[in-house]
């Protein structure tokens, strides 16, 4: 998702790491119980406009 967005993945892990389920967020398991993060649709609007808000912060 950071590639796509053009993001630094470590500070957009920061900015979504406020979101919760109903914000589209949605955490995937492997079988070594290690989470990787993943949005549906409605989660990647919710992230866009996380980042405008940061940005519009000057985070």
């Amino acid at each position: 998702m950071a590639q796509e967005l053009g993001e630094d993945a470590n500070w957009l892990s920061d900015v979504a790491a406020g979101m919760e389920p109903e914000d589209g967020l949605i955490w995937v398991y492997g079988r070594d119980d290690d989470g990787t993060m993943a949005f549906s649709d409605d989660g990647i609007e919710s992230l866009r406009n996380l980042i405008e808000i940061r940005r519009g912060l000057g985070r």
